[in-house]
């Protein structure tokens, strides 16, 4: 196969166009919340502090809250049955598509639209009202008319790039119990139906159960069958739901980025040896959102342009910009296309040039977050086949690969760690493929400064008792399994929180206050064990008697802090028996002496030091004269 090194091997920052540097479509998700709007849901029960209708509306709330920030690209629609207002487009009774103006049905979501759902209640049996499920003697199935409504509103997109799912959120484990007979076991087999040919379609349904008091949702009546439940997953599945709603409403505010790929490169081993690569981010920092200007009238955006006018004629230029290079006094001009040549360094973005064993590797040459790479047979057959021989090969004999990575602009050095699959309990922690770690240019490795003196036996240095203190400290006060996604930036969730309360034009003084989990832990710090290790570290390193010299000490600061009160008390009394404004005017601070000018400027909290001049200069400045 044929490559065009200038089309397919060029730098992704030159061109994100080129074949093989295309970002793949991220993931999409199209969610439709199925509310049901049943008499009983809106009911609140006895001891309850909410009703079913209340908790799935707050629950669907905080989750478009935390969607808009961390997801913005999803598109949701929300929907209630049994209802006794219709609002659909197949126009189907007892289902109403809840919307705001200037949105689609199915679309992202909006301040707006989350605003007004918020607070849907308060109209809702006046616009909307509510009825029961199913009427006796009639034929209609709410339940199914939802779910073809939903399946409708869910008719955009591929099943390759976007998620489709239904969250159906009810608390009636049977919605034919008000009919039987043929007409119930009808109502049953149509409905699964619907939902069968929904699922078929790539679509998930997913239950929530609103459980009422003294009664267990029972899925075992209907909708075990509707979602295929069965076996371990049945007995599991009321937990798992219920765990599922709370982490709806107690989701962190956080960008969360699908697992893709970012860029794929060719991999050049040796001669015409070509793999292809794609690569993904493991681990990147989030940042807040970058600012948008937008125009105070029409509330648009603004873009930036740029245009070059020649400096004597005064027109706009419209052929493409030449650079020059002043050569013995002769003017060489280069074009673009020319200067990108001359700058080039390679032609393939990463290419093999040798091997190293790994020890050679430390841990301060990782500088920056590294790459996951995994073989692709997309572009280049046999990718994979030649990526596993290398891979296995470098776990074998304890190597890593070096390469060259990068472009004309930042060309740098790499690593290749091979990684090894991970499986614990029958599930893949870590899965097999090579990191790429950027590694450092020599200047980016600083000598470590040592205390130089001509008598090593003066520097200090830790005893064996301090070390061994210092590690049984550190072992106290090691987090087990420690991950950083347990603990959230307080300043995004700050920054975050304040952008939705300006959405919603809620008051800013009820802006939620946020727990920074990255404060130390002080309950656990006072813990007998971390106590005594902390104890034992003092004694090793400041000695026996260190609390009480530090004891000496403050109560010294307090007794010097104390005198320098007492010092501008006096400087106060002083400096009010004389007339500052009249000794001003006539040049009589001059006759003052040097304690009663200071008196003054002590009063004042004016700096004491200098001469005379200086002294009564700054009096007549902190007077105004």
């Amino acid at each position: 196969m044929d490559y065009d090194p200038d089309n397919l091997f060029r730098d992704d920052e030159e061109d994100p166009e080129g074949e093989f540097f295309q970002e793949r479509e991220s993931s999409k998700e199209f969610v439709v919340y199925l509310i049901d709007a049943r008499p009983e849901m809106l009911a609140q029960d006895a001891g309850k502090s909410e009703s079913h209708f209340h908790a799935a509306n707050r629950c669907i709330t905080e989750s478009l809250k935390t969607l808009i920030i961390n997801r913005d690209y999803d598109e949701v629609a929300i929907c209630f049955f049994n209802t006794k207002e219709k609002k659909n487009m197949q126009d189907l009774d007892s289902v109403y598509v809840f919307n705001v103006p200037e949105r689609e049905e199915l679309d992202r979501p909006t301040a707006r639209l989350i605003k007004e759902f918020s607070h849907i209640e308060e109209k809702f049996l006046t616009k909307i009202g509510s009825r029961n499920g199913i009427i006796p003697m009639t034929r209609e199935n709410s339940l199914y008319n939802a779910i073809w409504v939903s399946q409708g509103l869910l008719r955009r997109g591929s099943s390759k790039n976007v998620d489709k799912r239904i969250l159906l959120f009810t608390n009636e484990d049977d919605p034919f119990r008000h009919v039987d007979g043929a007409t119930k076991s009808d109502m049953i087999r149509t409905t699964l139906q619907r939902a069968k040919d929904v699922q078929d379609l790539s679509i998930s349904i997913e239950l929530f159960p609103m459980c009422r008091p003294g009664t267990e949702f029972n899925t075992y009546k209907f909708y075990a069958e509707l979602l295929g439940l069965e076996g371990e997953e049945l007995s599991e599945f009321l937990p798992l739901a219920a765990e599922k709603i709370e982490d709806m409403v107690d989701q962190l505010k956080k960008r969360i980025f699908k697992k893709r790929v970012i860029r794929r490169m060719a991999f050049l081993i040796h001669d015409d040896m070509w793999i292809e690569l794609n690569s993904y981010a493991l681990i990147r920092p989030t940042s807040p959102g970058v600012i948008t200007w937008l125009d105070s009238v029409s509330n648009t955006q603004l873009k930036s342009e740029r245009s070059f006018i020649c400096a004597d004629t005064g027109t706009l230029l419209q052929e493409p910009m030449e650079r020059f290079h002043l050569h013995k006094n002769e003017i060489v001009r280069f074009s673009l296309e020319e200067l990108s040549e001359v700058k080039r360094i390679s032609s393939v973005p990463l290419f093999l040039l040798g091997f190293k064993p790994t020890d050679c590797l430390k841990d301060y040459h990782n500088l920056k977050p590294s790459t996951f790479l995994y073989p692709s047979d997309e572009e280049i057959d046999g990718s994979t086949c030649i990526f596993v021989a290398l891979y296995r090969a470098m776990l074998k004999y304890q190597r890593f690969a070096l390469a060259f990575f990068g472009s004309s602009t930042h060309p740098q050095l790499v690593a290749l760690v091979a990684q090894d699959d991970m499986i614990r309990n029958g599930v893949q922690l870590e899965p097999p493929g090579m990191h790429m770690i950027y590694l450092p240019y020599c200047n980016d490795i600083r000598s470590i400064e040592e205390l130089q003196n001509h008598d090593s036996d003066t520097i200090p240095r830790a005893t064996d008792d301090q070390i061994e203190k210092a590690m049984a400290v550190m072992k106290k006060l090691d987090l087990k399994e420690f991950s950083i996604s347990q603990f959230a930036n307080p300043a995004l969730q700050r920054h975050y929180a304040l952008l939705q309360v300006l959405a919603l034009g809620d008051d800013v003084d009820e802006l939620p206050e946020i727990n920074d989990e990255t404060l130390p832990d002080e309950e656990g710090m006072r813990r007998p064990g971390v106590v005594n290790a902390l104890e034992g570290f003092k004694a090793a390193v400041y000695g026996e008697n260190h609390d009480a010299e530090e004891a000496a000490l403050e109560a010294t600061k307090s007794g010097g802090e104390a005198s320098k009160k007492r010092k501008a008390e006096t400087a106060v009394k002083e400096a009010a028996n004389y007339n500052w404004d009249d000794l001003a005017e006539s040049g009589k601070l001059k006759d003052l002496t040097m304690p009663e000018l200071k008196n003054y400027l002590a009063a004042h909290n004016l700096p004491v030091t200098g001469k005379k001049d200086a002294l009564i200069s700054r009096i007549l400045t902190h007077l105004g004269k």
